[in-house]
């Protein structure tokens, strides 16, 4: 084994130990977020229609009170002009 072979080499590749070392500047960068005015909208309506109610309560209590005291009257032909219009959208 050549030692000065090796020392060659260790030169070459700066294997000595010499460490490079580099600055880093640390510099503030803050990240920013704009919501459009349409995106703000958006949030409104979402947040308006998640606290509305699923059932309006009142119109609910109102007719199960009419089918209860049997004052709950279908008007047949109206109710057959709604189911035919229905079926002729599919």
């Amino acid at each position: 084994m050549r030692i000065d072979a090796y020392n060659q080499i260790s030169q070459v590749y700066g294997v000595k130990g010499k460490v490079k070392t580099t600055q880093v500047n640390h510099t503030s960068h803050t990240d920013k977020l704009e919501i459009s005015s349409f995106g703000r909208d958006m949030q409104i309506a979402k947040q308006a229609v998640n606290n509305a109610p699923d059932v309006r309560m009142d119109k609910a209590e109102q007719l199960k009170n009419q089918i209860q005291n049997g004052t709950y009257d279908v008007d047949v032909n109206s109710f057959a002009d709604m189911l035919l219009q229905k079926f002729s959208e599919i």
